[in-house]
């Protein structure tokens, strides 16, 4: 696979795995930081370093709007619960935040 299809191929997952954290609104960002070990909020901070690397001026908030295809105000208001304890204690164990 030569350098722009890879850089094409990755870029189309990318946008899949997105386009699925915004429809899997049930999924925490607590759930996937105690599982996988990022969120939302990670991809926001990659995404936004990525641009920066090549020139761009993107803001943390611009990139999680991008990543949650809606302002993280928003999201947060219309998606996010209460972490419970089991939640918590997970979070508190986990080496990756």
């Amino acid at each position: 696979m030569d350098d722009r299809t890879r850089t094409e191929v990755e870029a189309a997952a990318f946008r899949t795995l997105v386009e699925h954290l915004r429809t899997r609104t049930d999924v925490q960002n607590i759930d996937l930081m105690n599982l996988a070990g990022f969120c939302r909020n990670c991809l926001s901070k990659w995404y936004r370093a990525a641009a920066e690397e090549r020139g761009e001026t993107l803001s943390y908030e611009e990139a999680r709007e991008i990543v949650y295809g809606m302002p993280y105000a928003e999201w947060k208001e219309k998606h996010q619960t209460e972490a419970g304890p089991d939640q918590k204690a997970a979070f508190g164990k986990s080496a990756s935040h």
